[in-house]
């Protein structure tokens, strides 16, 4: 296969494979080896695809300092006065700005500053910054048109985006998380799920932490956002600030897009790190996509060292989806870009940790990336233990409690049953969560006659098309079932705390209506909702997929479920409805115990301390490290 059997031999290509996937395979395999394209080879190439082009942006630091600021120099030269696809001049002015390069008198890259297209206009402002040109509001032909371009032209005046700034650092390590996708105060709500509430917990527990000075946790915003608000820099805890990285987009940007604004991103994040009176010493990417590829080019540039989350999947996942007849080349394509993504992130990282798997550790991992086997003598990553944190509930719990169970007690009452047991689940809508394929299982299963169904997550405000259209498919389910249209219940995404509240109310055994929490995910590579819902004392079953079954225990503390079709689905909740009170004591009290001991965002803090100061070490870093050529830095006031 092309992309990992180095041969230069040209041949033709199979399987739905064109001429470009072919050779696009081989450059990936070509810089995996080390082997980075020459400038020459690099400027040919940025009109290609946006693949085409995250391969060159990983690879042009080194090309750069391989072939020398010369060559580098005449190859861009060449290259943006030879085309005129905004997308390579584009990514040649901010790879020039990225490793210092001037390679255009200031007067001709005025000419793309004053351009009618948005990314090539931004990318000639951030070189004429690199030149030491600052760029000031209304100059030439075009001044900012909207709240990006001011954002921008801003950070180019050297102007303070972020408020009071950073202030009351306490002796230690400063380190940065990321989280690039969803909203970081609305779980829940479109691409913002379990993550926001992990990292915004671990964040503050971080900051509470021995050895840690504070934490940051970086996320985007989009011109509506940044409308809204355009400081950049909010404090959430004592400790732990929240950095908004602005992205040109009128809408929030999904992992499908994110490559259209990867090198950008990149500028924003060595920037505003990088203009911090105290320097990140770690910084710490989850997910392999550009957005983390991105991230990991700000790191380098800003010296910190990285850390990375790696998870089986893509590699997993290539043989399930497509190793099967009649597989969509454009899926192919892209997991293969992801595969590309991890496999680089892995070789740039410092430190590789995991997901505890099903057997509780992440020996999967040397499978899919053998590169790490030969970096640690076969010893397979760290897990540490991710946690929920303390529950605190919200300000006016009585009068939520009140209004959360009123709605699913209305719910019971009109049903005529007695005694139904309620099944709740907590998730953004999204198809891996599968929402639609439960209400079918419960459906079709029967199990709604002897249940109600609620299901929490999603806005109708949002206007999210993949919210729309898993709502449209639980419709679907439920429509030639009256029966079980009066029993489901969908509740618009609640505040982590609320959640928490709701979980509390219905496992209290006061209540008349018992309650079981069910996730319907296909997998969970760990499953911060479930273990919220064993700590808050609901019977909780989970997917067997995943890395739920390392913390629960099919009979024990909770049910392992089949959730790869609505008919095993359907099995499953059969059997967690047959579940009696006893035995539902037994398993939450084991369940709740364990959550509490082990699964804590405070121990989770203590372990990834640890990792993060062992992966430090500043002095080891040559200074040759950052671009060939400062670019001045935005001033965030500490």
């Amino acid at each position: 296969m092309a992309e990992y059997h180095l041969d230069h031999r040209v041949r033709a290509p199979t399987d739905g494979a064109t001429v470009l996937d072919t050779a696009l395979a081989r450059m990936r395999n070509r810089v995996r080896a080390g082997q980075v394209p020459d400038p020459d080879e690099c400027v040919r190439l940025p009109a290609g695809s946006g693949f085409t082009r995250a391969v060159l942006f990983e690879s042009w630091w080194a090309t750069a300092h391989r072939y020398g600021a010369e060559w580098t120099t005449a190859a861009v030269r060449s290259g943006l006065r030879a085309t005129e696809d905004p997308d390579a001049v584009a990514f040649l002015l901010d790879m020039a700005a990225a490793t210092g390069l001037r390679p255009l008198p200031p007067a001709e890259v005025l000419r793309f500053a004053d351009g009618d297209d948005r990314r090539v206009r931004h990318a000639a402002w951030r070189l004429l910054a690199a030149y030491g040109h600052g760029r000031s509001p209304g100059a030439g032909g075009h001044g900012p048109t909207d709240a990006y371009e001011r954002v921008l032209l801003d950070a180019l005046g050297q102007r303070p985006l972020t408020g009071a700034g950073i202030e009351g650092i306490r002796p230690g390590l400063f380190v940065a998380q990321s989280m690039l996708m969803g909203r970081f105060d609305s779980p829940g709500e479109g691409l913002s799920g379990g993550l926001s509430v992990l990292l915004g917990s671990l964040g503050d527990a971080l900051a509470r932490t021995d050895g840690i000075a504070a934490a940051i946790t970086l996320v985007t915003a989009c011109r509506p956002e940044l409308e809204k608000d355009p400081l950049l820099l909010h404090r959430r805890a004592p400790g732990h600030w929240v950095l908004r990285l602005p992205l040109d987009s009128d809408h929030p940007v999904g992992p499908e897009e994110m490559g259209q604004h990867r090198e950008a991103l990149a500028w924003w994040a060595a920037e505003l790190l990088g203009s911090l009176r105290h320097p990140i010493d770690v910084l710490h990417v989850r997910y392999a996509d550009d957005g983390s590829l991105a991230l990991a080019e700000a790191a380098r540039r800003v010296g910190a060292a990285l850390v990375f989350t790696a998870t089986p999947d893509p590699h997993r996942q290539m043989s399930e989806r497509h190793d099967t007849p009649g597989a969509n080349p454009a899926h192919v394509r892209h997991d293969l870009h992801r595969v590309f993504l991890a496999d680089r992130l892995v070789e740039r990282a410092d430190r590789v940790v995991g997901i505890a798997g099903r057997t509780g550790g992440t020996n999967e991992l040397l499978r899919h990336f053998p590169q790490l086997a030969e970096r640690t003598d076969g010893t397979a990553p760290g897990a540490p233990p991710e946690g929920v944190a303390p529950y605190q509930p919200p300000p006016d719990r009585e009068r939520r409690r009140e209004l959360l169970l009123g709605a699913v007690d209305a719910v019971a009452s009109s049903c005529g049953d007695p005694a139904p047991t309620v099944l709740l689940n907590v998730g953004r809508l999204h198809p891996v969560k599968q929402q639609d394929v439960l209400v079918r299982a419960w459906t079709e299963s029967g199990c709604h006659r002897d249940s109600i169904l609620v299901i929490v997550g999603g806005s109708p405000r949002t206007g999210d098309s993949v919210e729309r259209a898993m709502r449209e498919r639980i419709e679907r389910a439920v429509a030639a079932c009256p029966e079980a249209r009066r029993r489901l219940l969908l509740l618009p995404a609640l505040p982590n705390a609320e959640v928490r509240l709701l979980e509390r109310a219905l496992a209290d055994p006061a209540r008349p209506f018992r309650a079981r929490y069910v996730c319907s995910s296909a997998k969970e590579e760990f499953g911060l909702a479930v273990l919220e819902a064993m700590e808050a004392g609901l019977v909780t079953a989970g997917p067997v997929r995943g890395g739920v079954p390392h913390y629960l225990t099919d009979g024990d503390n909770g049910l392992l479920l089949d959730t790869s079709t609505p008919r095993s689905l359907g099995d499953g909740l059969k059997r967690l409805l047959r579940i009696g009170n006893e035995e539902a004591a037994v398993m939450t009290s084991r369940a709740r115990r364990l959550v509490r001991t082990t699964y804590s965002s405070v121990a989770m803090a203590r372990v990834m301390a640890e990792h993060y100061a062992d992966v430090t070490d500043r002095e080891r870093r040559s200074s040759d490290d950052g671009p060939a050529i400062g670019a001045p830095r935005v001033r965030i006031p500490s």
